[in-house]
């Protein structure tokens, strides 16, 4: 009997996302507090809005790596490679240590990484099976609905 892609989802180890206790507590929070809250948010959504740097944390999500590594993983150039994994260790999601004449980078934020995989994890479930999420549910864009 085939499986369902949420079953494939499940055994690939992909979870559908869990809605967090407490979510709307920050819309409760006082004015300037929820403001640097949002702002906080909303910087940490751009430096993670780019595919290629998803792509350079889901690439040393396990395992620490080199610069060249990352770059044959994520098929990119190595100063397009170097570039982002600027963006991601100034922010903190990412840190690195010099070994000799390389740099080796690893993921620092368990917590950012943590979202990356909730977030991605739910829309590729959207994605094998658009019937399988209702309308209210998905975080995928709505495209030609």
């Amino acid at each position: 009997m085939p499986m369902s892609n949420e079953s494939q989802a499940a055994a690939a180890g992909l979870q559908r996302a869990a809605p967090l206790p407490g979510a709307g507590a920050v819309l409760d929070a006082p004015e300037g507090e929820a403001e640097r809250v949002f702002a906080a948010a909303a910087e940490l959504f751009g430096v993670l809005s780019t595919p290629l740097r998803l792509r350079i944390l889901n690439a040393i999500c396990d395992r620490e790596k080199g610069v060249n590594e990352i770059v044959a993983d994520v098929q990119s150039t190595q100063p397009n490679v170097s570039q982002h994994l600027k963006v991601l260790y100034l922010a903190g999601i990412v840190s690195r240590r010099r070994i000799g004449n390389s740099i080796q980078y690893r993921v620092q934020s368990q917590q950012a990484m943590q979202l990356c995989r909730v977030v991605c994890t739910q829309i590729a479930i959207e994605l094998a099976d658009p019937q399988s999420v209702g309308q209210s549910e998905r975080l995928a864009l709505r495209r030609n609905d």
